[in-house]
């Protein structure tokens, strides 16, 4: 399951797509426009800056902006920054031990093939993607 902060993620990224002008775009004008609390923006910016998703500045025109072209971020990217490791089983996580029942266990195909299927899709949407979606009656992600 995606969490809330891996799909404010997305949607502060793809703010910042759509808004984009080589400009810093402060931290409320995002909150006001995503309906997100400032607060909680605050606890995802330097998840996203540490990873090199944004760059900011502080002070007077200081915020934050996309550090690549839009066509550049894949959701699968934003979302393991936000989310983690997005294994479906801790069997297939990065770096895990390897398994003593992998051998014999039948449901770890099931599992190797719904983690492909999740990061192939996830890998294959970028935030240019999504601007150039037509917009529904209402933008809620």
């Amino acid at each position: 399951m995606i969490s809330t902060r891996g799909r404010y993620s997305i949607r502060i990224l793809l703010d910042l797509a759509e808004h984009r002008s080589g400009d810093y775009i402060p931290m409320k004008d995002m909150a006001q426009r995503q309906d997100i609390s400032l607060k909680y923006i605050g606890k995802i910016m330097p998840l996203l800056k540490t990873a090199g998703l944004v760059d900011s500045t502080h002070g007077i025109g200081g915020g934050y902006r996309l550090t690549r072209a839009p066509e550049q971020y894949t959701l699968w990217e934003i979302l393991q920054v936000a989310e983690g490791d997005m294994a479906p089983v801790s069997c297939l996580q990065k770096d895990a031990d390897a398994c003593q029942r992998a051998a014999e266990c039948r449901t770890l195909p099931v599992w190797e093939k719904y983690y492909a299927l999740t990061r192939d899709y996830f890998s294959s949407i970028t935030l240019a993607d999504l601007l150039n979606t037509p917009l529904p009656d209402s933008y809620v992600i």
